[in-house]
């Protein structure tokens, strides 16, 4: 698997240990935000019961958690970087799943990750230079269903993405945040076989459902 050597410059410093500290507290206090209570009700609804679990850039597992508890049989965390593990596992064992749940040190472009009957990819497309080698590969792996979210395409994502990027560069990082053409992310899953089944655009996230034809 991949190691935490070869991210680009200053991606330890948005997603270490204190941004995955703080997304822990959050979800304690809050629980899923709005795109991803949306991402996990897609599933619940046809029925989490007995699937198998794949979450690219899962974080603290909280999506994972909740659709463990919702029935899911076993759940994977792939995620570049190690941070956020110790606080996943945490998470787990709180809620009485770490038995059934796994955290993996990858990327999911290039490292052997196993294939689930669901694919969930929360706000990740933005972190990745290459939509379609990143939902081609979530695609690829996706048995049954592959839910996302990404950036609208709109003059308010670009702004405060634009700052984001701003700042990284006078700090002299390489980390990037993108903002891909949507027809690009949703076409590299529908070239792979989805087939586009709920679709929601909010005020900066849009969300994508797909599931084998």
């Amino acid at each position: 698997m991949g190691d935490c050597c070869s991210l680009p410059r200053g991606y330890e410093k948005l997603f270490g240990e204190k941004t995955a500290r703080r997304d822990l507290k959050r979800y304690r206090r809050k629980g899923l935000d709005e795109t991803g209570e949306r991402l996990v009700g897609f599933l619940r609804a046809r029925s989490v019961e007995g699937l198998t679990i794949l979450e690219i850039g899962g974080g603290v597992g909280a999506l994972e958690t909740e659709l463990l508890k919702a029935g899911a049989t076993n759940a994977v965390n792939a995620e570049l970087s190690p941070a956020y593990e110790p606080f996943a596992r945490e998470l787990w064992r709180e809620a009485g799943v770490e038995d059934r749940a796994e955290y993996r040190v990858g990327d999911v472009t290039q490292d052997g990750l196993p294939a689930a009957d669901a694919v969930v990819m929360h706000k990740v497309v933005c972190c990745f230079p290459d939509a379609e080698a990143l939902v081609g590969a979530a695609a690829e792996r996706a048995r049954r269903y592959l839910v996302m979210s990404f950036p609208r395409e709109r003059r308010l994502t670009r702004i405060g993405f634009g700052g984001l990027n701003l700042v990284a560069r006078l700090l002299r990082w390489e980390y990037r945040s993108y903002i891909h053409p949507i027809v690009e992310i949703l076409g590299a899953a529908e070239r792979r076989g989805l087939e586009r089944v709920e679709e929601h655009r909010g005020l900066v996230w849009q969300t994508a459902a797909f599931e084998r034809k």
